[in-house]
């Protein structure tokens, strides 16, 4: 009976280590597949606000996530209007394509989701130099579009308020052609049209 224990414990102990063994290797695996033990670096990128972004949001390089938000800290004096120091952890494999980038932004998931850093191109403009801190694009704030949206409907009043004006002079000055057009054909049909001048 002891010899049937001491398998059983063996058999146990070998199952426990092949099951170790599985556990790590899937969470190598997961955590090589979302970059963790891949080579990365840092950008520093300086905003003048961050509009609810946070440590860990993701980055995104034309819509590929390409890293992570590290950490946001405020600047001991602004430079350049921007307060804000944002750190970004990128993927090594893509810097090739981060050294051609033209600009950084912070930009939101859907109407009110979550933050994110977008890096983007924009054909004419000279690529960042990501060995410096990188001046970020000033972000549209809710409030700053609601100022826009109610500018633009604004606009859209006065342009209104101008067509119906010019809507009444339009028919004045159809009923005024109309009677003249009136007098003239009625000159015409009486024989006199020289009168009318």
């Amino acid at each position: 009976m002891a010899r049937n224990d001491l398998v059983k414990h063996i058999w146990a102990g070998i199952f426990s280590i092949i099951g170790v063994i599985v556990v790590c290797g899937s969470i190598f695996f997961i955590g090589y597949q979302k970059g963790f033990s891949q080579p990365q670096f840092e950008v520093v990128v300086l905003f003048d606000k961050v509009g609810g972004l946070m440590e860990g949001s993701a980055v995104r390089l034309s819509g590929v996530n390409v890293g992570t938000t590290k950490s946001i800290d405020f600047l001991d004096e602004e430079v350049m209007e921007r307060g804000v120091k944002v750190t970004l952890t990128i993927l090594k494999r893509y810097e090739k394509q981060l050294r051609q980038a033209t600009q950084i932004s912070i930009q939101t998931e859907g109407v009110l989701g979550a933050r994110y850093v977008e890096i983007g191109r924009n054909s004419g403009d000279e690529p960042i130099d990501i060995r410096e801190p990188v001046i970020g694009e000033p972000m549209l704030d809710v409030y700053d579009l609601a100022a826009i949206i109610e500018n633009t409907a604004s606009s859209f009043e006065e342009t209104t308020k101008g067509i119906n004006a010019m809507m009444v002079e339009l028919k004045y000055i159809s009923r005024k052609t109309k009677r003249l057009l009136d007098r003239i054909e009625q000159r015409v049909i009486d024989g006199n049209l020289i009168k009318v001048f």
